[in-house]
């Protein structure tokens, strides 16, 4: 029988992510360094610049975050496509571990997030903890090596691509503020196109990239965050039964080092510029720092280990191959670091700058730690295993 999707891109991706996520700290660093330093002001300065020709005039802040972020759901939403068709996301029975355990690493730390924040006006912040930085968390287990039994890193990516996919809906659901719905009937118009090229087996990619930026324009103008155009452009990709390589497939190889190696740090660079202030250390203990520091580092332990128990113990699925529930512990804290998705939830969440940055010094704070105690974790657990 022949495969219906050819795994090379998934591992191009998977080995993209490590060394990815690598020049993703790079960047961190250099932000944190620059907004920390004489360069600030005018870094500042630069992200508020204008740029463009009408009409599609917008800030150099409002390209990366609207426009480059929009390339970045493009991937995930073709990486969503192709799991779903082949991978782990496949069939209810492959599913349901990484779809339940993305479920419970949403729904406990976000209303941990809530219990912090119940009646303040940072409530509308509770999306923030729910998602986790797939870059980062692929980097970190990555490292892990035979540390960890390989079947887990399958899971934590299949978890992470389900976070990706609920992420999506909150953000088109609830930070949406306002629909202009002249806009949103031409977006539908041109999505149905995209529809119909597909069902007519239309295979060009330029058929779809270039009706995908109207897409992108109107979806932007609608009020809809601009980025959901990415994935409803990702979901009318053609692919094939074939072991040839389908246009899916080109688009997802052609894009992958570009956005882990220039869009994600891009935006890592431009929105991680966290100007440290004695108040923030303060600001941990604020309900915004709280909501987000326990429910990314706790809640998501707790939400992925929990839901897959109940997962396995209804016998809806089973564990990963080679893993003990010891390891799921381990990824639950991975699934912690939420990062540049996290920040991105962030900026649509609040208004004011200054719960912005507190939310960003929190998120970071509690990605390091859910970063270095999964680490250390799953680490101790294989050379636990190599002694016995």
């Amino acid at each position: 029988m022949p495969a219906k999707i050819n795994h090379s891109s998934f591992k191009k991706f998977f080995t993209s992510e490590k060394n990815g996520g690598i020049i993703l700290l790079c960047c961190v660093v250099i932000s944190l360094i620059i907004a920390n330093t004489s360069y600030r002001d005018g870094f500042s300065s630069f992200l508020t610049q204008n740029i463009g020709f009408a009409p599609v005039i917008y800030s150099v802040s409002a390209w990366i975050n609207d426009g480059l972020m929009a390339i970045f759901f493009l991937l995930v939403g073709l990486e969503i496509k192709r799991e779903l068709i082949e991978g782990e996301l496949s069939s209810i029975k492959k599913a349901s571990l990484p779809v339940l355990a993305a479920l419970g690493g949403m729904i406990i730390p976000a209303l941990i997030y809530f219990f912090f924040n119940k009646g303040e006006a940072t409530a509308s912040g509770w999306g923030i903890p729910m998602a986790t930085d797939i870059a980062f968390a692929l980097a970190i287990i990555a490292l892990l090596g035979k540390s960890v039994p390989a079947s887990l890193k399958i899971f934590l990516a299949a978890l992470a691509i389900a976070d990706d996919l609920g992420a999506i809906l909150v953000i088109a659901i609830f930070y949406t503020a306002q629909i202009h719905w002249n806009y949103l009937a031409m977006a539908t118009g041109i999505f149905a196109l995209l529809l119909a090229l597909n069902y007519f087996k239309v295979k060009s990619l330029w058929f779809y990239l270039i009706p995908g930026i109207f897409l992108w324009y109107f979806v932007h103008h609608s009020g809809i965050h601009a980025t959901i155009a990415g994935v409803l452009l990702a979901f009318t990709i053609p692919t094939n039964n074939t072991a040839i390589e389908s246009p899916l497939e080109k688009l997802e190889h052609a894009l992958t080092i570009p956005v882990n190696y220039l869009i994600m740090p891009i935006f890592a660079l431009a929105n991680t510029n966290i100007t440290f202030q004695k108040e923030m250390v303060n600001g941990l203990a604020s309900p915004v720092g709280l909501g987000i520091i326990v429910g990314l580092f706790v809640g998501k332990t707790i939400g992925v280990s929990l839901f897959s128990w109940l997962a396995v113990k209804i016998k809806l699925a089973k564990l990963p191959s080679g893993a003990k529930w010891k390891h799921v512990i381990g990824v639950g804290m991975l699934a912690g670091i939420g990062f540049t998705m996290s920040i991105f939830i962030a900026l649509l969440s609040f208004n004011d700058a200054e719960h912005i940055s507190e939310a960003k010094f929190a998120i970071l704070c509690a990605s390091v730690l859910a970063g270095v105690t999964g680490f250390i974790y799953l680490k101790g657990i294989g050379k636990t295993k190599a002694h016995s």
